[in-house]
């Protein structure tokens, strides 16, 4: 089945496609392209999901990562250790993300780094003159969303959201069914995300690690005391800085919610939860029941984060159920 034109157009343009794949073609080395055919790329934030990106990007035939930043030196040091083993070339390091921006030779920035960060380092790229691929959620809020699709507008760049699912043959194929009728008029969408988010404790404030420019990792966020509650992985669980899960895996989900009914915004949105398990240093709802509501549409969104010691829902704990008058898809 054909993608849509624009992840097609953006395939095409900068050879981000395979920053998902689980199964990635031979590597040729970009030694074998001549330079104005090879596509430079920076990878921003190495932690993480950084680390698939370094691996979609690498598996491209005219693509070559040139640049890993991250404010974490132990991590860039570390990731130039594991890139020369695995790809038998050097890779340059940066620390800060604007020097990365002002290098010309850097054509497309892969965004891998905490949500606060995402919506300022997408317009600053796109000021400087390069695409970019952000993961998601694509913003830390609907305001710096907005900002970034008017940068993408103004500045003419290709920005690609990272909701994987909708590269997905599978998943594809199951939207062209319902399209289809398949299972009659689909009126509701449940989005699931049962995953286990133990007990983090409460570390509290510490120095900062040697090696790590915090100011650079806190950015555009409010400054506050360093503690290991927050870095490298738990600033998700934070409101200044992430989105618990609900904009965590949640993205995924929710965005698939919202293809399958093929809706837009909600008229109406309830959610309730709350912390009701661990007294530790997480802030968002580790239980969230939200409500999205299309009356004029007579169709629903019903969304379930919780910890998956859980009953699953037709086996899914993570994913989407579609309901319509003549059966369900999960």
């Amino acid at each position: 089945m054909s993608k849509e034109p624009s992840r097609r157009t953006f395939i095409k343009k900068t050879a981000i496609a395979g920053s998902a794949a689980l199964v990635l073609p031979t590597f040729i080395p970009a030694s074998a392209f001549g330079a104005n055919d090879r596509i430079n790329a920076a990878v921003l934030g190495i932690n993480g999901r950084g680390k698939s990106h370094i691996q979609g990007f690498m598996a491209q035939n005219n693509v070559q990562v040139t640049t890993l930043c991250d404010p974490d030196m132990n991590l860039l040091t570390a990731g130039q250790k594991t890139f020369k083993e695995k790809y038998g070339t050097d890779v340059a390091l940066e620390q800060d993300l604007r020097k990365v921006f002002d290098n010309k030779d850097i054509d497309v920035v892969s965004l891998a780094t905490p949500n606060h960060w995402h919506a300022l380092a997408t317009i600053w790229a796109c000021q400087a003159g390069k695409d970019v691929y952000v993961e998601k959620p694509g913003s830390h809020n609907i305001s710096e969303g907005r900002r970034m699709i008017e940068a993408a507008e103004k500045y003419d760049r290709i920005v690609q959201h990272g909701v994987q699912l909708r590269s997905s043959p599978a998943v594809q194929q199951a939207i062209r069914l319902m399209r289809e009728g398949y299972i009659g008029r689909v009126y509701m969408a449940r989005g699931l995300v049962f995953r286990m988010r133990g007990d983090i404790g409460i570390k509290g404030p510490s120095p900062v690690p040697a090696g790590l420019d915090y100011d650079l990792w806190t950015g555009p966020a409010p400054k506050a005391p360093f503690t290991h509650d927050l870095v490298h992985y738990n600033w998700h669980w934070h409101f200044d800085y992430g989105n618990g899960d609900v904009g965590n895996q949640g993205i995924h989900e929710t965005d698939l919610c919202m293809w399958g009914l093929d809706v837009g915004f909600p008229t109406k949105i309830t959610s309730m939860g709350g912390k009701y398990l661990w007294k530790d240093s997480k802030e968002t709802p580790e239980v969230l029941t939200s409500i999205y509501n299309y009356p004029d549409e007579d169709k629903i969104i019903q969304f379930e984060v919780r910890p998956w010691y859980t009953n699953t829902e037709d086996g899914a704990t993570v994913g989407n159920i579609f309901y319509g008058d003549k059966g369900y898809l999960v």
